[in-house]
């Protein structure tokens, strides 16, 4: 029983989904740095209100806390567009340089006599009969 409980947690999906879990969990943490040390004071900066968490309204007895809602909300676009802008553009960008540098694949080639496009493989030309070899 201890065997198998061994090669289950020595398996490459186990250890590949705990690493990735721990790093997820660490990125979050830098993501959430940037945004409360960061972003966050920086609109605190140019808006002069540091928290909305004193917006709040109350209707037959009871309080809505917009505020808190308002805090959340801002917090939600400011992590998206920081995941957005510092981490999935740049990768989109890095992927495609990759990929531009991978010459085309050719699949095709020109017939001398008539000048269609043929099967790069094709041993006569399929519009004019002519011999490409």
């Amino acid at each position: 029983m201890l065997k198998e409980f061994k090669q289950f947690l020595l398996r490459g999906n186990v250890v590949d989904l705990a690493v990735g879990v721990v790093v997820g969990a660490a990125f979050g943490g830098v993501v959430n740095a940037l945004v409360a040390d960061v972003l966050t004071p920086l609109i605190s900066a140019i808006a002069k209100v540091p928290n909305f968490d004193g917006l709040s309204f109350t209707l037959n007895g009871s309080r809505f806390n917009i505020g808190h809602f308002l805090n959340t909300l801002i917090s939600f676009v400011l992590v998206s567009s920081s995941i957005f802008f510092f981490v999935v553009k740049p990768m989109n960008i890095l992927i495609a340089r990759s990929k531009k540098d991978k010459p085309a694949e050719v699949t095709s080639k020109h017939c001398k006599e008539c000048l269609s496009e043929v099967p790069l493989h094709a041993v006569r030309c399929a519009h004019c009969a002519q011999l490409l070899i």
